[in-house]
């Protein structure tokens, strides 16, 4: 046609930056989530053997019970 193949268009182009920015964008929130259980992982057995009840760690660390509950079977 005008001698130009797909990868050269700038519609191409622009949905390739587009798909590489929302593959970041998904890495890092996965990052974020990897830390946030490492975290957890870490600091709910401590917390723990301070005296604090699961429903206390949760409301002070504002996470879910599910979450120091999962924390916690992972500890063990």
């Amino acid at each position: 046609m005008l001698g130009l193949t797909l990868e050269q268009t700038r519609v191409y182009q622009e949905a390739k930056a587009e798909g590489r920015e929302e593959g970041r964008k998904e890495g890092r929130e996965e990052g974020r989530e990897e830390r946030k259980t490492e975290i957890l992982k870490l600091t709910v057995p401590l917390l723990l053997k301070t005296g604090m009840s699961m429903e206390e760690i949760a409301q002070h660390l504002n996470v879910d019970i599910e979450a120091v509950q999962l924390a916690t079977q992972q500890n063990t």
